[in-house]
């Protein structure tokens, strides 16, 4: 169960209790009739079931600043998307209160065929705000962009780096309850990486709930006031930041050292 509620307050921002991810795997998929006919009288499954996320429970209040560490395929990406509603949880309960701007993937909510300006004004109305509001917005959302002439050219024509410019610039100006931020700061050049964690530290000091998923390790104990650990869909750490980075240190040993 997924619910996003912006009235009666919860004890927390966000909580998740024993929540699954599964998702179904194609192991082959049959090219002609034929074969499809042939699997299906030899009574082989072509699919598995895998859980992404098995039973986890955590809760994130008001102005914490959380970073989601792990492996690649632990199930970081997953939980960031169950936040922002792209997925619905296969069991366990979800809830998240109040307004929430995500940055998960490169070009999400962006039309390809509409120029970087008309986007602003279609990602403000998906995130909430009024035609006005967005206006009144646009001029403070193209100067943290930093696109120039390029904000009236199809945004099929930018780079990932000018996606990410556009993206973080809307989402943030919109000013979000929280913030949900994944590896896509990655692709930026360092001195807009270091304009957007300064903005990123402005929402922190202004008490906004921000989860950041990074391989970054040195900007998660920098801004983060709590960690969670990820390997293999379970939670393996929760606490300080400084912790779970030896934590992941160890685990990625571990993992490495583990026989075949």
């Amino acid at each position: 169960m997924y619910n996003s509620t912006a009235g009666a307050a919860p004890a927390a921002r966000i909580s998740f209790e024993n929540v699954v991810q599964r998702f179904r795997v194609i192991r082959e998929r049959p090219d002609t009739l034929r074969e499809a006919f042939a699997h299906l009288f030899r009574n082989r499954t072509s699919y598995y079931n895998f859980d992404a996320l098995k039973g986890i429970s955590f809760s994130v209040q008001d102005g914490e600043v959380l970073g989601i560490i792990g492996r690649n395929g632990s199930g970081k990406s997953t939980i960031l998307k169950i936040m922002a509603g792209v997925y619905r949880p296969t069991a366990g309960i979800v809830n998240v209160r109040g307004k929430v701007a995500a940055l998960i993937e490169l070009g999400a909510g962006f039309h390809p065929d509409l120029t970087g300006r008309e986007n602003i004004v279609l990602n403000g109305l998906l995130l909430g705000l009024s035609k006005r509001e967005i206006q009144s917005r646009e001029e403070q959302i193209l100067e943290f962009a930093e696109l120039g002439e390029f904000i009236d050219s199809p945004v099929k024509q930018y780079s990932s780096g000018m996606f990410m410019r556009l993206g973080f610039a809307v989402a943030t100006e919109v000013d979000p309850d929280i913030l949900l931020v994944d590896e896509i700061l990655a692709v930026g050049d360092e001195s807009f990486q270091q304009k957007c964690l300064a903005r990123i530290e402005d929402f922190r000091r202004r008490g906004k709930t921000i989860i950041v998923v990074s391989h970054d390790l040195r900007s998660v104990s920098k801004l983060c006031s709590r960690a969670l650990l990820i390997g293999e869909g379970l939670i393996l750490f929760d606490g300080a930041p400084e912790e779970g980075v030896v934590r992941y240190h160890e685990h990625c040993e571990t993992v490495v050292a583990a026989p075949n």
